[in-house]
């Protein structure tokens, strides 16, 4: 296989896809959904560290998720924004290596992989609280994160070990949990990605002086309620233009978010 032109290392939760990374748990055990709503929301904005939250979550489920369970889940509910697949095929067919760098399980992903519900991505870095039985279908490069400092540390460990340069790296969040990944991502000089961005983003960026090349979708204020039918109309085919753009320049201006 000739070098990767660039790699992706995108946040999947609010960010790829509407849903949380605690959405399955909630589906199996629907009386929970207020507590483990409240935990995301909590490490997400910076409040509690991943590795709490996750202690909290086990302490609430009565017993650990299932492989059955977790396809039930997908079957009934998995979804992704307009586009998404297509732009991992795009990247794909462009040998761009497209890696989902998330806080989420990796036995949700494991699964979804599987199922074929979305293009095998050559990387995958993901909390390992939840792992099923390897398969063929994983990721041929699996990365456990821990916390959302892990972030930063698995994209640059994929960079190396499939030998990419990093002004070829883009990164791709949408939330406070993304920002270690942004601090990391500007110390490199790689490309940031606010994608659905929250206000928790975007003050984490102003406080530490991080710039952001490219808004993608929503950009929520303080206080806004998320509007689900219209993050689902952005179509993410339309980002296809300005990744293949960057990874052609190598003089990158940043553009610092605004107060």
């Amino acid at each position: 296989m000739p070098p990767y032109r660039g790699l992706i290392s995108s946040d999947w939760s609010e960010c790829l896809s509407p849903n949380g990374p605690f959405d399955f748990m909630s589906f199996v055990y629907p009386e929970l959904t207020s507590e483990l709503t409240a935990i995301f929301r909590q490490y997400t904005g910076n409040e509690i560290a991943l590795s709490e939250a996750m202690k909290c979550c086990r302490g609430l489920l009565p017993a650990p998720i299932s492989a059955d369970q977790m396809d039930a889940y997908l079957d009934e509910q998995f979804v992704y924004y307009t586009g998404v697949s297509e732009l991992i095929e795009d990247c794909l067919s462009k040998n761009i290596l497209f890696m989902i760098n998330t806080t989420g399980s990796m036995g949700y992903f494991q699964r979804v992989f599987c199922k074929k519900l979305l293009p095998r991505v050559s990387a995958l870095s993901a909390h390992p609280g939840l792992t099923f039985p390897v398969s063929g279908s994983d990721p041929d490069a699996l990365f456990d994160l821990r916390e959302i400092t892990d972030k930063p540390v698995n994209t640059e460990k994929a960079a190396k070990h499939f030998q990419i340069s990093p002004r070829n790296i883009l990164v791709m969040g949408d939330s406070g949990g993304d920002g270690p990944h942004f601090k990391w991502a500007a110390e490199q000089n790689a490309t940031r990605i606010a994608s659905m961005a929250k206000p928790s983003l975007k003050l984490f960026c102003v406080k530490g002086q991080i710039g952001i090349d490219r808004f993608f979708g929503l950009s929520y204020e303080d206080g806004e309620p998320r509007r689900e039918a219209d993050e689902m109309r952005v179509d993410f085919r339309e980002l296809m233009p300005f990744i293949t753009d960057r990874l052609a320049i190598s003089d990158i201006r940043h553009y610092t978010v605004g107060v």
